[in-house]
Formats: structure tokens, C-alpha cells, sequence
């Protein structure tokens, strides 16, 4: 591991120089810092150390939270005009909202080292011409995540195929998915599925369940297109789920660290989840399912098309950071190649083209990491992105109190469709998108 961060640390001090910047410069320079926060983003954050050993400045981190409560109060920092910290993490779902928190990078980063991400990546971090974030090894997308031995049993196989009248076998489908989480469920000690049920987690499953059964969330110009025969599909598999008890009660206030906790739990049977998540299954010290996670990639609806919502992470530098150039040292490197190898070497995947690389040489004498980089490779050859509006997280805001309205039974599959349509046209009409 020295060896490891002091390669890095030459790596991050040739960056420095490169930007023409001299390491002594950032003596005495604090960063203030807000980052995300939880079990699979941690591990990158004890190299910061590591980064203030080089350049003598000092990372202050004044806030860590998931990302729906990070967002909440950049907002409010926006509104108070307390903006002056300096690196804050980022997402490509949240990023369209601050268009004039974050500076450009493109001015403080070489062109060498953007051109080393995966582009996609970095199309999809410039906003308004500006490369607002630096993608950290966080590009998420999900993939079935499920005990193994439930599927080896003969007596269970035959059971299933009588009740169900097809082959017990990994499901491929998101009906078979439903089927299998109602026959393998036992509350309240074993459930054989589990689901994000607020925020814009919810939509965004919800999202991605509606365009697998052929629809979209919104139409081009941005008015709400959810309430269809593939949003009443897809919010109905919600309901069933709840309702047959084949998800823990509590899933409506769950997030994604209940998820994953759920889930290394031994208690539930089959995970949708993002690949942090993948060596935190199959480390015996955290799971009690470890040795036992298979990997699948996403289901696929009705429509034969394959959920996909994906994302990205990053870091980014506000316009008010004092320091700008010590800053932008600091993203990049957090995201630089032994950055992105530290991250993905417990499962999630990288954003940058020679990691990518690196991963696969990795996997090759590991099979459980060449399943999971299988699955999630799948997946991700499929994967689309948010609905590239800034009000995005405004108009999940009203859907999904309306999703949970009809899992929790207070209102039908219609009215709550109806009502969140009402208020997501209110929302872009009173904003003026169309």
C-alpha cells in the first residue's frame, strides 16, 4: 500500500505541475469539502491524506450526507449565498440543478487528463458548455444481485414450477422477478425482494420499470408522459409486491444503504443494486451471504427492453472556492487512474477507458468478479440516463408521494398516475418548460 500511494502521489504531484501550479502553493490552503457519505464511497476518502502529505494543504470535510440531503442543502447554501467551500461531490442526476455553483474545470484540468475518462462520461458532465465535475469509479447502473443456493434446491424447483407452471431459474424478466420474490418470501423473516421506496430513488426504479415495458416518463418537450399503460404496469408490480408481502414493510422509507444492508442480511432473496455494493456482498466480515451472491444483469419488461437507469458520480469546484487550483488538484486526484483502481476494485465500475481495461485483466482469475463485471456489462451496453432536464428532482419530488400512495393502498394505481401527471404539467407549465 505505500508503495501504491506514493505512485499515486506522483502521479497527482505531476498533475499538479502540469496545471502549472507548484505543490508549495497549497501550503497552508484549506479545501472545504461536501461529500456523500456511506459504506461504498468511503474507502476513496482515506487517500485524502495522502493529497495534503503532497501538497501541504489541509481538506476540511464540512459535511457528508447521502446524496438527496447534499442536494438539499446546496440548495440552500444557493440560496443564503454560502457557497464559498469548494468541492463538493456530484451526480450526474443532480448536476443540471446548480448551474451556476460550479466553475468550469475545462480551464483548471489538463486536456490530457479529461481525455482519459470514458466520454460519454464526460459529455454527459458538461452542462452549458462547462465541465462542471471530474466522474470518480461510481458510474452506476444495476444489476440482479441473488443468494445462489435458493436455486440449487430440487424439492423448491419443483415446487415453483407446479404453483408457476416455468423452470425455477435466475429470472430475465421483471414478472418473473415478482413471481419468484412472492414465492420465496416468508416474512418477516426472509422477503424475496426489496425496492428504494422515496425520493428520487423510487422514480427512478419506477423509471426505469416504465421505458422496459415500452414507455417513457416524459415526452420530448418535457410534459409527463408516465401516465400510460406501461406506467400502470409497472407501478401495479410495486403494488403486488407490497401488498403479497414479498418486500420488508418498511421498504417505502428505505434508500440504498438499507438496500445493500438489507440484503448482506441474508434476509432477502433477490437485490436489484448499483456495483459498490458487490465486494461489501461477498466479504464474509460484512455479509452473511458471502459465497453465496450470484450476478445477473437487469430484467428486462415487457417490452423486451432491459432496465438500465444509470448515473455517474463525480466532484466538482464551486465558482466562490477561494482556491480554485488547489481545488481542482484535489478532484483530480480523487479521480485519477489509482484513484478509480482503488474504488473498482470492490465492484463499482470506472470512468476512465485505461481502468476499465485494468478491471477486466483483474477479474479474469476471479470468478465472482468476472460474473459481476459480466452482469453489469450487460446491463450498462443498455443503460440510459435521467431525463436530461433541471427540474428532474423537482418533478420526482411530486411523483413520489404519489407511487407510495398506491403501494401503501391509500390510492388506486390510476389516481396516483393521474395526480402525480397533474402536478410533474403544473410543475414544467409554471416553470415555463413548455
Amino acid at each position: 500500500m505505500t508503495a501504491r500511494m506514493t505512485g499515486a502521489s506522483l502521479i497527482a504531484l505531476t498533475t499538479v505541475l502540469a496545471t502549472g501550479a507548484q505543490a508549495a502553493e497549497f501550503d497552508g490552503v484549506t479545501i472545504d469539502a461536501k461529500l456523500i457519505g456511506g459504506q461504498q464511497y468511503e474507502a476513496l476518502y482515506a487517500r485524502i491524506s495522502a493529497w495534503e502529505e503532497m501538497t501541504g494543504a489541509t481538506v476540511n470535510v464540512i459535511s457528508k450526507k447521502n446524496h438527496f440531503e447534499l442536494d438539499k442543502e446546496f440548495k440552500s447554501d444557493i440560496a443564503a449565498g454560502t457557497t464559498d467551500w469548494c468541492v463538493g461531490s456530484n451526480h450526474s442526476s443532480f448536476a443540471s440543478q446548480y448551474p451556476s455553483l460550479y466553475t468550469d474545470l475545462s480551464a483548471l484540468v489538463p486536456q490530457e487528463t479529461v481525455d482519459g475518462f470514458v466520454q460519454a462520461n464526460i459529455a454527459a458532465a458538461t452542462l452549458g458548455g462547462k465541465l462542471v465535475m471530474l466522474p470518480r469509479a461510481q458510474f452506476d447502473v444495476s444489476a440482479l444481485y441473488y443468494q445462489k443456493d435458493l436455486y440449487e434446491d430440487a424439492d423448491r424447483a419443483a415446487a415453483f414450477e407446479e404453483e408457476y407452471g416455468y423452470p425455477l431459474a435466475v429470472p430475465e424478466t421483471w414478472d418473473q422477478v415478482k413471481d419468484q420474490a412472492i414465492f420465496f418470501a416468508d416474512p418477516p423473516n426472509f422477503y424475496g425482494t426489496q425496492y428504494a421506496g422515496k425520493d428520487e430513488a423510487i422514480v427512478g426504479r419506477f423509471y426505469e420499470l416504465v421505458v422496459a415495458n415500452g414507455g417513457a416518463l416524459f415526452n420530448d418537450d418535457f410534459s409527463p408522459a408516465f401516465n400510460s399503460d406501461a406506467g400502470k404496469e409497472a407501478l401495479q408490480w410495486f403494488v403486488d409486491l407490497y401488498e403479497s408481502g414479498a418486500v420488508p414493510a418498511g421498504t417505502t422509507n428505505y434508500l440504498w444503504d438499507d438496500l445493500g444492508n438489507g440484503f448482506a442480511s441474508g434476509t432477502i432473496a433477490l437485490n436489484l443494486d448499483w456495483p459498490g455494493w458487490a465486494a461489501f456482498f461477498n466479504d464474509a466480515s460484512s455479509s452473511k451471504v458471502a459465497g453465496n451472491v450470484g450476478m445477473a444483469p437487469a430484467p428486462k419488461g415487457s417490452a423486451g427492453v432491459r432496465s438500465g437507469w444509470s448515473g455517474f458520480h463525480g466532484f466538482s469546484v464551486t465558482e466562490d472556492c477561494a482556491n480554485k487550483e488547489a481545488a481542482a488538484s484535489l478532484v483530480d486526484f480523487l479521480t485519477n487512474e489509482d484513484s478509480q483502481k482503488l474504488e473498482s476494485s470492490a465492484g463499482p465500475l470506472p470512468s476512465r477507458t485505461a481502468v476499465w481495461e485494468w478491471v477486466a485483466e483483474e477479474a479474469k482469475d476471479d470468478p465472482y468478479r468476472a460474473e459481476v463485471l459480466a452482469a453489469f456489462q450487460e446491463t450498462a451496453a443498455t443503460a440510459f440516463a435521467v431525463p436530461p432536464t433541471e427540474y428532474w428532482i423537482e418533478a420526482t419530488n411530486l411523483i413520489y408521494p404519489e407511487l407510495q400512495a398506491a403501494i401503501l393502498g391509500d390510492k388506486t394505481v390510476d389516481e396516483a398516475l393521474s395526480d402525480a401527471s397533474d402536478a410533474v404539467d403544473e410543475l414544467m407549465q409554471e416553470e415555463g418548460v413548455y
